[in-house]
């Protein structure tokens, strides 16, 4: 489809993904750098609501982190343990780690460079961010006696000197490093070689007190804020009386997350992570955030105490932190924000969730009984749709069973009340909490033990695989006997997230994917052997092969002369095998689409390789987190293909490592909702990138004469919302 196209701010250069032109494969980190740089590029989109662009930035930052924590240090250890193997992109982890430094760094300057041109827009719209040193004395008094009650007495400065050790330095903690020394009368001739030694001092700013304090003002003025970090740093006397600080200057570490232990024993999986997450407080630094006003010998001198490389030092200011970010963006301002959304209650089940109290369980299965419901989240309801599913299978009598599998949730989670509920009223509950999803473990923990103690039956998993998979089963007692409902979504159970991720949920009691459920049910908390499933997609059983046969159909039809396509719609695209299957079948004439919003391995539009593939993220209002499917199966009509929703990427992890379902679509009606996502995400002009054979991502700009209230002008979150309202 022709477009206009329009490159990412030239500020930043083009970055090759890969090693060399003929690679087969962009680089996995590098491909997701640059999809961090398209969402630094919605803070620099001047049409986007102010402070939903400071949003932008925090996000930013938080991935970042997380990138560091998750796969830089993994990097690391490649470098550290000797490989030098040329990968399929060309690059040694060596060369690797090299190009990943250049390519953050030049993103941390655009970062810089954007919170510099906010800070006039923010005064413009009546936000000032103050610096201490610039305060008038009353306001400087105010900051001065809030300080001293508010914040002095948590402080703990630690000293490092022959009885003192170099602290443990917390990931992710803000720091401030102090040079000081004991006051010395000045002599009549200098002599520095007499001069006492600087001390080193550390002093953890609290996370717990907010870091924009703002300052006392008229109603209707300006609103004032000045950093926590800049009081602090203003009021040393206070904790260091008496020394001189020659040297202050803030500074934060990256620590790497570890390894997952997938292969751990499962008979004591619970004790194992929780000794696992013990060992990653304490794991390898990978990265050092500076002020940019250090002096080459502090730095040194935290790198070594660090064990850090000179390479992984990287210059930041205070209000880059996402903590500082987030506050400025959940400012109460309506006007500088986008308007807010209230998911619509899906049509279909409306007319249920009207009913009385008593009959509202019996009522919400009828609709499900009458006809599959596709929910869109967050346009439709999560609470209206699969909380209550939960909530109603809890509070039915005719219901005997619930399972559900459980990721990621939030601590007040309906889900686990609902399953407590139900168990506690005589039901059986069985539940399967993931222990290992990444920066959850902790609080699956305890998901977990709060179950046991209700008496649901927790499982927590198969030995040497994640649960990712994101289903729920309902066995209700009818008249004709059991009916088994369904909910299968390709997100996690997270009423927080489901407010800010989009993703599709099928609510189905189709019994030939019930059956296929209750079997999957039983090998997940049971000693079944792997079964067979006639409908599901199952990783890691059935799943790559199913993809395999479809797309190796494709093929057959488009060297036929039939209509072939692909549509996939995915978080990442990674696995090598899909990949190399895919550049096959664009060979052979199959027209592929890719919606994939994060890192993309697969190279398109490469003549006699992949010319017949596009690949398009959107990246917006919204985290784009579906995960959909469609072969045509040589049908004209794209309803009258093969369509599946499912929880997996086409990544290596996903298809081989992890317990991920697909479900497939059958009803029409929801098909037709299906297509319409994938419609407008292509026709998009306002929030869509395509990428290039080498890597770049060009941002599309809307072309002449588009349609006010077309996708390609609105975008695909404006027009998916309009589509909800009706």
């Amino acid at each position: 489809m022709p477009h206009a196209a329009r490159k990412l701010s030239p500020r930043i250069a083009a970055t090759p993904f890969v090693g060399e032109a003929s690679a087969r494969f962009f680089n996995r980190d590098l491909s997701w750098l640059e999809f961090n740089r398209r969402v630094l590029a919605q803070a620099g989109d001047a049409a986007l609501p102010l402070l939903e662009r400071v949003r932008f930035l925090g996000i930013f930052t938080s991935n970042l982190d997380e990138f560091f924590m998750k796969r830089v240090g993994l990097v690391k250890r490649q470098v550290h343990a000797g490989l030098d193997e040329v990968g399929p992109d060309g690059l040694t982890p060596r060369l690797q780690l090299h190009a990943i430094r250049e390519f953050v760094g030049r993103l941390q300057r655009e970062h810089a460079d954007l919170r510099s041109a906010m800070l006039p827009a923010l005064v413009e719209h009546g936000i000032v961010m103050e610096r201490y040193a610039d305060l008038q004395p009353k306001d400087r008094q105010w900051a001065d006696d809030w300080y001293r009650a508010n914040v002095f007495p948590a402080l703990t400065p630690l000293a490092v000197n022959p009885t003192h050790r170099f602290p443990f330095i917390s990931n992710l903690s803000e720091n401030l490093a102090i040079l000081a020394t004991p006051p010395t009368p000045v002599p009549v001739t200098h002599d520095p070689e007499h001069e006492p030694e600087p001390s080193f001092a550390r002093l953890k700013f609290p996370p717990s007190i907010r870091q924009l304090v703002r300052l006392p003002g008229k109603v209707g003025a300006p609103e004032r804020f000045v950093l926590l970090q800049d009081i602090i740093r203003h009021n040393l006397d206070d904790l260091f009386p008496g020394l001189d600080i020659r040297e202050q200057v803030t500074f934060r570490v990256t620590r790497s997350s570890g390894i997952q232990k997938d292969d751990l024993d499962t008979a004591n999986l619970l004790q194992s992570i929780e000794a696992d997450l013990k060992q990653r407080r304490f794991a390898r630094a990978v990265r050092l955030e500076i002020e940019a006003t250090a002096t080459p010998e502090l730095r040194r001198w935290l790198a070594d105490k660090l064990s850090i490389e000179p390479g992984d030092i990287y210059e930041q200011s205070a209000l880059a932190s996402a903590q500082a970010l987030g506050e400025l963006a959940d400012l109460d301002r309506p006007d500088l924000k986008f308007k807010p959304w209230k998911p619509v209650v899906p049509a279909r089940l409306a007319p249920a969730l009207a009913a009385g109290s008593e009959k509202a369980p019996a009522a919400f299965f009828s609709v499900i009984r009458k006809q599959d419901v596709l929910v869109h989240h967050p346009y439709e309801s999560f609470n209206a749709s699969v909380e209550r599913f939960i909530a109603a299978a809890a509070n039915d009598p005719d219901v005997l069973t619930i399972k559900q599998t459980l990721y990621r949730t939030t601590p007040d989670s309906p889900f686990i009340e609902s399953l407590m509920r139900a168990a506690e009223s005589g039901k059986q509950v069985a539940c399967l909490v993931e222990l290992r999803a990444r920066f959850d473990e902790g609080r699956n923990v305890r998901f977990a033990r709060q179950l046991e103690k209700a008496g649901v039956h927790v499982a927590y998993g198969v030995a040497g695989l994640k649960t990712h998979c994101k289903t729920s089963l309902v066995v209700r007692k009818e008249r004709h006997g059991l009916r088994c409902y369904a909910h299968f979504g390709t997100g996690n159970y997270h009423p927080k997230t489901a407010q800010l991720y989009t993703d599709v949920g099928l609510l189905t009691c189709d019994p030939e994917v019930t059956a296929d459920l209750v079997s999957l049910f039983n090998f997940l908390t049971g000693m079944t052997a792997t079964q067979n499933y006639s409908t599901l997609l199952v990783a890691p059983f059935t799943m790559r092969q199913k993809f395999y046969a479809l797309i190796e159909r494709e093929m057959d039809l488009a060297r036929h002369g039939q209509p072939a396509r692909i549509y996939a719609k995915i978080n990442s695209l990674e696995d090598r095998e899909i990949t190399e299957r895919l550049y096959a079948a664009s060979q052979a004439g199959v027209r592929i689409t890719i919606i994939c919003r994060g890192f993309c391995c697969l190279r398109p539009g490469v003549p006699g390789l992949s010319e017949n593939i596009r690949v398009v993220s959107v990246v917006g209002r919204f985290l784009e987190h579906s995960r959909v499917f469609h072969f045509g199966a040589g049908q004209e009509d794209p309803l009258d293909g093969d369509w599946y929703i499912g929880s997996a990427d086409w990544m290596y992890r996903n298809l081989s490592n992890r317990v991920e379902v697909a479900v497939p679509v059958r009803e029409r009606e929801a098909r037709e909702r299906l297509r319409r996502i994938f419609d407008v995400h292509v026709a998009d002009h306002r929030n869509a990138w395509d990428l290039t054979s080498v890597g770049e991502c060009m941002r599309r700009a809307a072309p002449p004469g588009a349609e006010p209230a077309s996708p390609q002008a609105l975008g695909t979150f404006e027009t998916l919302m309009r589509d909800a309202l009706g």
